[in-house]
């Protein structure tokens, strides 16, 4: 927010009226993601610790593989970065169906949730299944339209967000935990990472179901300011209330399924767990509310005030600066961090993990950045990169590869499909590129970087405790 009004003082002033709004936006998002995290303490993340383990417990796969389909698919279309990127893609790509885009993601998170307990139960290579499934999703990406390769590999980065990391999380420990694997804290990670592959391979399926109308690729890119200070909020309460009620209440549904058929919890808990939805539903209405009034249309005007000076380069600082700080404000990834330096018994501390992402998110959002600028295809930053990341799980400590690809999905959370992606869109607008292939793919490019520097991190730590063993 800072670096915002920064801006706006010196090189980018925006419209009349958007600064406040802006600040009343960021204000809501501060309150509406800590109530909600709140009530994710309280409901999900217990309720997916218990439903992991009680899967497990029964011993029946097909129950298991049903129950991980369902679970998945529904808290994919609770995750707010999902709604929002929907709605991104829908105001520069109007052919593509806002509706059955989101069933797509969750259909493909639903599939490779399970695919991620059947990798536990039977016990089967996380770097093995990371090579053949990113292989089959580059191979069929390559015959879909480029913009639907960039939506896709958004979708993946986007899908794992404040709601989805800690219930996912929360499913992989208690699997982890109930499999009873003396390396069972290397099962408790790599779940949020085989479920970010699940959205990319269905999304580049609708790509080549349903090609893009070309002519329609950027129908919807001007931005309706509304200078007063309320209106834009006011105007979409209504809404956004009712969209975050239909997309919970599948999933409270599930809990009392769940608490009636295997959980059987105590009332004192369930009475807990129920505050915890209702928390999570207050903070996920405040949440959205603040970006749809004051985040997403500020990105986009910022971004087109940047994208016409200096030939669009006066966006290269920024995006650094940006990628840089935006990760801290990712508060799954205060989830993830917290979790890895409680499950590795504070071997890998928080604070090194913090500055390693930090470092990895500056650069791909300045790699982002100059994708806008020059035009150059997405093609030629992700395939290196992923080809990188896959290559070095050959080395790395299998902990530190499934961190690696868990930290990919939840450094791409609420702020990266907020305001980054608002920006590069309203620069892509302005400096007269392709928004759909030009701006869509800085998602995926920040959820690609911290697979390669966790890795590299965990090739650190396993050299210094080599030598460790050495000296001792």
């Amino acid at each position: 927010m800072a670096i915002v009004v920064l801006l706006h003082l010196t090189i980018a002033p925006l419209p009349a009226g958007q600064l406040s709004q802006f600040v009343l936006g960021g204000a809501l998002l501060i309150v509406g993601l800590s109530i909600f995290l709140i009530g994710a303490d309280l409901g999900m993340v217990p309720f997916g610790q218990r439903v992991g383990a009680a899967l497990t417990h029964q011993r029946n796969l097909p129950l298991i593989l049903i129950a991980s389909f369902v679970i998945g698919f529904a808290i994919t279309i609770a995750e707010p970065d999902v709604q929002v990127l929907a709605n991104q893609v829908a105001s520069i790509a109007p052919s593509v169906n806002k509706s059955t885009l989101l069933m797509m993601i969750a259909v493909g998170v639903g599939l490779f949730l399970v695919v991620a307990m059947v990798r536990v139960v039977m016990q089967i290579s996380l770097p093995l299944l990371l090579i053949i499934f990113y292989g089959i999703v580059f191979f069929a990406s390559g015959f879909a339209e480029t913009a639907y390769v960039c939506i896709a590999f958004d979708s993946g980065g986007a899908t794992t967000g404040p709601i989805t990391v800690p219930f996912i999380m929360a499913m992989g420990i208690g699997v982890a935990a109930s499999v009873k694997r003396t390396d069972g804290s290397d099962n408790s990670f790599g779940f949020v990472g085989l479920a970010s592959i699940g959205p990319i391979a269905a999304v580049a399926l609708l790509g080549l179901m349903n090609p893009m109308d070309k002519s329609a690729a950027t129908a919807d890119v001007a931005t309706v300011i509304d200078t007063s200070f309320l209106g834009p909020f006011l105007h979409q309460l209504p809404h956004i209330s009712q969209e975050i009620t239909m997309a919970l209440v599948p999933l409270v549904v599930i809990f009392f399924v769940f608490q009636v058929t295997l959980l059987k919890l105590p009332g004192q808990q369930v009475k807990r767990m129920i505050m915890g939805f209702l928390y999570a539903w207050i903070g996920l209405v405040i949440f959205m509310t603040g970006v749809n009034g004051g985040f997403t249309p500020v990105g986009r005007s910022l971004g087109m005030e940047l994208g016409v000076m200096a030939d669009g380069w006066a966006l290269l600082p920024v995006g650094l600066i940006l990628g840089a700080v935006v990760v801290i404000a990712e508060p799954a990834v205060w989830v993830l961090t917290e979790q890895v330096e409680g499950v590795s018994g504070g071997s890998i501390r928080r604070g090194v993990m913090l500055v390693a992402l930090s470092i990895s998110i500056a650069l791909a959002v300045g790699l982002g950045m100059l994708r806008v600028i020059t035009g150059v295809s997405i093609w030629y930053m992700i395939l290196p990169g992923y080809i990188l990341a896959l290559a070095l799980t050959r080395w790395c400590p299998p902990m530190f590869t499934a961190i690696a690809f868990d930290s990919g999905g939840v450094a791409s959370g609420p702020m990266s499909t907020t305001f980054v992606l608002s920006l590069t869109v309203g620069a892509a607008i302005s400096s007269g590129g392709n928004p759909a292939t030009d701006a869509f793919g800085m998602v995926a490019m920040i959820a690609m970087a911290p697979l390669i520097t966790i890795q590299v991190l965990g090739l650190v730590y396993k050299h210094m405790e080599g030598r460790q063993c050495k000296t001792s």
